[in-house]
């Protein structure tokens, strides 16, 4: 908001997430401040509350509650959190083609896609849902630790086998969904 007319702003260029949602530029975060923080800002510039306003301004409230949308979905989610903070710190991520992931692992995501592929069986399903969950809590622990010792190509690593997993995820959800 302009400090002399309180009008809205746009948003600038590339902003921070992690400044815009008032949290630390950290893998670890705190998720009930970070949904405090979005509900406070959304309610600040929330469209339903521009409509009155000129259609400059209601613009300018749609792309920010869309960039505060954004950035609460990308540092809610620990994936794309970290994601995005290799990002922050000029780091790509490994297209799965050029991962040299390890052949256990390797091997383990193709049998969960094997059982996957089966026809549909609800106990192993629930089994991979299991598996999958577990997997996520251990690798999310894990990239916390590479992040807190500032080892970016470990956490890089990790991220890229977070990414496997939530394919699987999404693949296991297509499953359960009725046809």
């Amino acid at each position: 908001f302009c400090p002399g007319c309180r009008a809205l702003q746009p948003p600038g260029p590339r902003p921070d997430l992690f400044r815009l949602m008032d949290c630390d530029r950290s893998f670890r975060i705190d998720a009930q401040q970070l949904q405090r923080r979005f509900r406070s800002l959304q309610r600040a510039v929330h469209p339903d509350r521009f409509g009155q306003k000129p259609p400059k301004e209601q613009y300018y409230s749609e792309q920010h509650s869309s960039l505060i949308n954004k950035a609460y979905q990308t540092l809610l989610n620990p994936l794309s959190r970290g994601l995005y903070l290799l990002e922050l710190n000029g780091v790509e991520l490994a297209q799965e083609t050029d991962y040299d992931a390890d052949s256990v692992f390797l091997t383990e995501i193709m049998e969960i896609n094997e059982k996957l592929a089966e026809p549909k069986n609800e106990a192993i399903l629930e089994d991979i849902e299991t598996l999958i969950k577990v997997k996520q809590e251990e690798l999310t622990k894990e990239v916390t630790a590479a992040f807190e010792r500032d080892d970016l190509q470990e956490a890089k690593k990790l991220l890229a086998k977070m990414k496997y997993f939530a394919n699987l995820e999404d693949k296991l959800k297509n499953k359960k969904i009725p046809s």
